[in-house]
This record gives C-alpha cells, structure tokens and sequence, in this order.
C-alpha cells in the first residue's frame, strides 16, 4: 500500500498545482469518473495493449467532457500521462491523496473514527465538535464500527492517533503487569 501512495504521490500533487482554486471540485469530478472507470475490466484489459493505448486515450478523454473542465487540455495530457507511464491503476490513491491536498488546502482534515457500535447522529456531532477542538482543526468524520475494540473509540487526524478503546487500554495493562 505504501508504494502505491508513493507512486500516486507526484501526480496528485502536481495535478493540484496546476488545478485552479475554484477548479478543484472539477478536478475531483474528474478523478471520480477516472476511478470508476479504471476498475471497468473492459478498460483494464484495454489500457495493457500498448496498440490500443491512442484509442483508450480518445474514449477516457470523450467520456469525461460532459463534466465540463476549463482546463480540458490538462484533463486529457494527465490521461495520456497516467497511460503513458501506466500509472492507470494508481487513480484510485491519486484521487485519494488529491482530496487529502483539497481538504487540507481548505482547513479540512479526514478523521477515521473506528467505534465498537454505532454511532448515532446526536453523538457523532458532539464527538466531531469535542475532537476538532482537540486537534485544532475543522474535521470531517469518517466512521468505521469494528466490534473487537469492546468499547471506546479509535480515531486517526493524518498521522496523530488517539485510542481510547477497551482494547487499548487492556494492552497498556498487560505490558503494564508483563513488566514489558
């Protein structure tokens, strides 16, 4: 997983310096329809025959004018690229590290919230209010329930981690008592 992002890494940012501000929803309208497109096996099977490569290039370029990109000729060179150096199956962490770019270039960041149950609404929004005056910014929550954390939550901003699940905390005790 990590080579993937470090291979998606350069186009994202350089698809997010050329991207204008106000183009940046555009841009992930685009990285969307990519995405969806690369996981089609017609197209999967299509983008390995370098022979077909040209005509690939043409029908990803025509299916993606109906989202209507100013910046059209930088559309279709990041397709010729992403093909060029078959990349092609890198789009979904391109997409991926290009919205972490939008997010954060708008004071926003991912909060991967895992919880032993579910999380209701009423909740979720005091929990999001509590954790973004924790890590002093704006947060948008992503939930995830995973049972075997007995209880609590685990949340992950970018690289920080705050664990406060059952789970956890009976780690700390055995190492605790382990003397480890």
């Amino acid at each position: 997983m990590a080579e993937l992002a470090t291979l998606a890494r350069p186009y994202a940012r350089a698809l997010f310096q050329i991207a204008m501000p106000d183009q940046l929803d555009a841009w992930v309208a685009v990285l969307d329809a990519l995405t969806q497109l690369s996981r089609h096996p017609d197209v999967r099977r299509m983008i390995t025959m370098p022979q077909r490569r040209e005509r690939m290039r043409a029908v990803l370029v025509e299916a993606l004018k109906p989202l209507d990109i100013p910046q059209q000729v930088h559309v279709e060179n990041f397709v010729q690229l992403l093909l060029d150096n078959r990349r092609f199956s890198a789009l979904p962490e391109i997409a991926a590290q290009f919205n972490a770019l939008k997010r954060a270039s708008e004071g926003v960041s991912e909060a991967e919230i895992v919880s032993a149950f579910p999380i209701e609404d009423e909740l979720l929004k005091t929990l999001n209010a509590a954790l973004e005056r924790r890590f002093g910014r704006q947060l948008k929550p992503k939930i995830t329930v995973d049972p075997s954390l007995i209880g609590g939550i685990c949340v992950t901003v970018g690289d920080q981690v705050l664990d406060t699940s059952v789970r956890a905390r009976l780690a700390r005790m055995r190492a605790e008592l382990s003397g480890n």
